[in-house]
């Protein structure tokens, strides 16, 4: 699994299914996502659960969406944008601007960018979720993240906000990947199924 989805998602699932399925061995292993495809096509991992919406190897791995978490805009508390209930990227691109690295979240985010041919003001680059909750809950500055790794507080105890984006921001899809060219084993297609049935699988 990706970072993000070992950090915010995983961890509920893995106990849930060791306890339905005792007699299935569960090894997990946090890699990045270039790693993962590279061990799927190779046959070192029989199935990953990662950010499908970052997925580049269409052409030997197959995948299915599990859920999409929206991106949002996040702010320190009185932060004048708290007032916009749509926020316009226009406005986004005069703050501050926190970027997080970790499992391709500024490429993720070049790529938005891009479309509108401008750039966010980054003052800082950092691959930690709890850096940028901090860093914004003391208003330094804005970031726009998904909701799956938001939480309203940082560790300082400060609040952190959110906003949607007017012009919408892509929404990251987290599920489940294999190589086309193998079939799944047995506990494999078990395990896929788990976390179907227990996210809503595609919704």
């Amino acid at each position: 699994m990706s970072y993000t989805v070992a950090g915010y998602f995983m961890a509920r699932h893995a106990a849930a299914f060791r306890r339905s399925y005792p007699g299935i061995t569960l090894e997990l292993h946090e890699m990045s996502r270039p790693a993962i495809e590279v061990a799927l096509v190779a046959g070192d991992l029989d199935i990953a659960v990662m950010l499908t919406s970052n997925l580049d190897n269409k052409e030997e791995l197959d995948f299915e969406t599990l859920f999409r978490s929206r991106r949002r805009l996040w702010l320190a508390t009185e932060h004048p944008l708290l007032t916009e209930p749509l926020v316009p990227v226009e406005a986004v691109i005069r703050e501050p601007y926190i970027m997080l690295t970790v499992d391709e979240a500024d490429r993720t985010q070049a790529k938005f960018w891009q479309g509108f041919g401008i750039r966010p003001r980054v003052i800082f680059e950092t691959s930690s979720v709890e850096a940028v909750r901090s860093m914004v809950a003391s208003g330094m500055g804005v970031t726009i993240l998904s909701d799956m790794v938001y939480r309203p507080w940082s560790l300082e105890g400060q609040r952190i906000e959110q906003r949607p984006v007017a012009e919408g921001v892509p929404r990251m899809d987290v599920g489940l990947s294999w190589s086309k060219g193998r079939a799944l084993s047995p506990p494999a297609r078990v395990f896929g199924a788990f976390l179907g049935l227990a996210t809503g699988g595609g919704s």
